[in-house]
């Protein structure tokens, strides 16, 4: 159960990967405009976004990441849900660099998904930073409505059309993972 304090958490089995220095990952607002749909028979659609593609700043990403390796990627997305938790479905859409750094997401199968979509964002991460315990995280989402205030400053908060690759938003995801890799190793 999620309550609203700092120590709340969903009762699951602890991740495989703990510790490390994470990325908290949504995809719709990020790696893509966030009018994604989920069409019958045609799957994630991209809607009312002409001139993009789905996925189309997971280059930018991969090359952004580049000057860390160590540093790994938990999904936090409803794509997760949608696809029945298997992070796997979801990440084969992501570039290889970006799937190898896969290191699980914010929602388990175990988990009530009625009860998970009920959280805000933002608690959904913190719930996951109690459990995976990572040394430093960030998150890269467009959604920051109701996000804890003791993890505001670990979000990167992305425009809802062109994601990470708005010029501002690239360059605060630069600075803080270079402030959380480089000083904290």
């Amino acid at each position: 159960m999620l309550t609203g304090h700092p120590g709340a958490c969903f009762e699951i089995p602890p991740p495989r990967h703990t510790g490390g220095h994470v990325l908290f990952l949504d995809l719709d607002g990020v790696t893509h405009p966030e009018s994604v749909y989920l069409l019958h028979k045609h799957g994630p659609t991209l809607l009312d976004a002409p001139g993009h593609s789905l996925f189309e700043h997971c280059p930018l990403l991969e090359q952004t990441l580049e000057p860390y390796p160590e540093l790994r990627i938990v999904l936090s997305t409803s794509w997760v849900r949608r696809y029945r938790g298997s992070i796997r479905r979801v990440s084969r859409r992501l570039t290889p660099g970006l799937q190898a750094r896969m290191v699980g997401a914010t929602y388990h199968s175990r988990m009530d998904p009625a009860e998970f979509a009920a959280a805000p964002r933002g608690m959904q991460i913190w719930s996951d930073v109690l459990r995976r315990k990572p040394v430093d995280w960030l998150a890269l989402d467009d959604d920051y409505l109701h996000w804890p205030a003791w993890c505001r400053d670990k979000l990167v908060r992305t425009d809802p059309v062109l994601g990470i690759s708005e010029p501002s938003v690239l360059a605060e995801l630069k600075t803080k993972l270079e402030l959380m890799c480089d000083t904290k190793t």
